[in-house]
């Protein structure tokens, strides 16, 4: 596949997620990835307000988390904390699906909880800020990652992502696969975990992912350049 600098970075949510960091070594990471052209950093929640404030006027959006990583949050929570993410400054919330929902096939529960959290963020946003929710699909099986696709965009939600980072594994060409073809042409679809290096970036490019997150965002971008 190719691809320049600026596509590439601008397909990549550069991400700082680590439950170690505080705001000391995060104002020096967003510093450091403000101005390379990242689609979005995306960060912990309590990092959302700072984020906020470093990356204004730089081009590069705030992403956050919500329901993160377990996704086993009442739906309220889910909504109110996205909410809240949206008023700090936050333009992009991944949040995480209620997989234990959908593996019991409670479709409807799924679609409830994604648009609690779909329209608030759309409401607190005027439709300036984004959902996109992650299916953790390590858990899942192939049809259980084409229904959760399908139910995530039935519920107002603009991109289907695969994994937190945290769960039983990343994500796998496969999967992006699997859900480009669920979601449809109009639906982003976001590969994240274990996306470390430039070949593997490019393979889930391949497969029809539109984003990519990883906090190897800046040696993925080293790696094209010495490359080309």
């Amino acid at each position: 596949m190719m691809i320049d600098r600026v596509s590439l970075a601008g397909a990549i949510d550069q991400t700082l997620l680590k439950p170690t960091v505080g705001y000391n070594d995060a104002a020096e990471w967003m510093e450091r990835n403000a101005e390379q052209g990242f689609a979005a950093l995306c960060v912990s929640p309590f990092l959302t307000a700072l984020a906020s404030q470093r990356l204004a006027g730089t081009g590069t959006r705030v992403c956050s988390v919500c329901g993160f990583p377990l996704g086993y949050n009442n739906t309220e929570s889910k909504a109110e904390e996205a909410a809240h993410l949206v008023q700090l400054g936050c333009h992009e919330v991944d949040m995480v699906m209620n997989i234990a929902a959908l593996l019991e096939g409670e479709h409807e529960f799924v679609v409830d909880d994604i648009a609690a959290v779909c329209t608030v963020v759309r409401e607190e946003s005027g439709g300036m800020s984004i959902v996109k929710v992650i299916l953790e699909t390590g858990y899942l099986t192939v049809e259980q990652i084409a229904i959760a696709s399908r139910l995530a965009v039935e519920a107002g939600a603009l991109y289907v992502k695969t994994s937190t980072g945290f769960g039983p594994r990343g994500a796998s060409v496969e999967d992006v696969r699997i859900m480009r073809e669920a979601a449809g042409p109009g639906v982003g679809v976001k590969a994240a975990g274990g996306i470390r290096d430039l070949d593997t970036a490019l393979a889930m490019l391949d497969a029809g992912a539109t984003r990519l997150g990883s906090s190897s965002g800046t040696e993925i971008l080293d790696a094209l350049d010495a490359r080309s």
